[in-house]
């Protein structure tokens, strides 16, 4: 399939910068996958369209402070350290700014010396292998020193770096946040619950390849980045339970979907506790096994993301509400509104 498919207009202002000074105040486009039917909601009208029994499966992956500005300990140049994946022994893989002038050897301090780190090798992909040294425990420096790693086109920091964070995030190792869950508050959460709407949680560490547009005119051709995810035997239980009652699992955003798929691929639609890596690559044509509905956020024109979508509720369906969104001017990627497919 041609990349040009999967293309729509977006007006620059309609990229949202900021979160909503509440969670729960964004709106909710809702898209019915059979017909094609739009909606045009607040996100709290979503408990309207779940009944008791179905399953909300949600991202608890907490977002790393991963972004380090560092200086160079031989000359003071300032350096910035993103990092991408721990390799254990207090080794990571990263990206640095600017890369060139970071070569096996090079040493970079952050926070006075509180944190360093040594290059110690350069990735195929131009990235580098680092080693840290520290005093105490690594994640809790990291907390002090280190800021959230906001998409390319977010272009102002955050004021509270826990807007960046989904509030039942636990498990850390994202480099970006699983935004979808973002709209929910506990309170929320909870009124779900009372109506008998059940929830469980697996983790899927988002990755920053996440962002990286499709190279390929021919969306076939395009190798997706692999992703570590954890689906515990609670979740299983819950996932299996809800599709033999005849209920719905409903994916809270592109990563529960994307573990799903992966973890009922090998089952015939069943759910078995895993953990793995996956590099699924969910586009038109892909049968579904284990998602029944989709709440997520809208994505970028040509992205994988609106590949899946699109899979799940037919491109010409989605490219409609995409449309329809823009028209109604919702408010787009991390920090913006939120769509239901069902």
């Amino acid at each position: 399939m041609d990349i040009n498919l999967f293309d729509f207009d977006l007006p620059e202002h309609l990229i949202a910068q900021h979160p909503l000074p509440e969670r729960t105040a964004s709106r909710l486009l809702v898209l019915h996958k059979d017909t094609g039917e739009i909606e045009h909601k607040s996100f709290t009208d979503l408990i309207h369209y779940l009944e008791p029994g179905d399953l909300l499966v949600l991202n608890d992956s907490r977002v790393l402070p991963a972004r380090l500005i560092g200086v160079k300990e031989e000359t003071g140049a300032k350096v910035e350290v993103l990092l991408l994946k721990s390799l254990g022994d207090d080794r990571w893989e990263t990206l640095v700014k600017p890369g060139k002038r970071v070569k096996p050897g090079t040493q970079i301090e952050f926070g006075d010396g509180v944190l360093r780190c040594v290059c110690e090798d350069v990735t195929e992909s131009g990235g580098r292998i680092v080693r840290f040294h520290y005093q105490g425990v690594f994640y809790e420096v990291l907390e002090r020193l280190g800021t959230m790693p906001l998409p390319p086109y977010i272009h102002s920091q955050l004021d509270d770096q826990e807007r960046y964070q989904t509030v039942y995030a636990k498990e850390r190792g994202s480099a970006a946040a699983p935004t979808a869950g973002l709209h929910f508050t506990r309170e929320y959460l909870q009124q779900l619950e009372q109506k008998g709407v059940k929830l469980a949680f697996i983790t899927l560490h988002v990755g920053l390849g996440t962002f990286r547009p499709v190279s390929t005119e021919n969306i076939e051709e395009h190798v997706m980045h692999a992703e570590h995810y954890d689906i515990s035997p609670q979740t299983a239980k819950l996932i299996n339970q809800a599709k033999a009652a005849g209920k719905r699992v409903i994916a809270v955003g592109t990563t529960s979907c994307r573990t799903l798929e992966t973890a009922g691929q090998a089952h015939q639609g069943k759910v078995a506790a895993a953990s793995g890596w996956t590099d699924i690559f969910i586009r038109p044509g892909y049968t579904f096994s284990v998602i029944d509905g989709l709440l997520t956020n809208f994505h970028l024109p040509k992205s994988t993301l609106v590949m899946l979508v699109s899979a799940l509720a037919g491109r010409e369906n989605v490219l409609s509400a995409y449309r329809s969104a823009v028209d109604h001017e919702y408010r787009f990627f991390s920090f913006g509104d939120a769509m239901l497919i069902v």
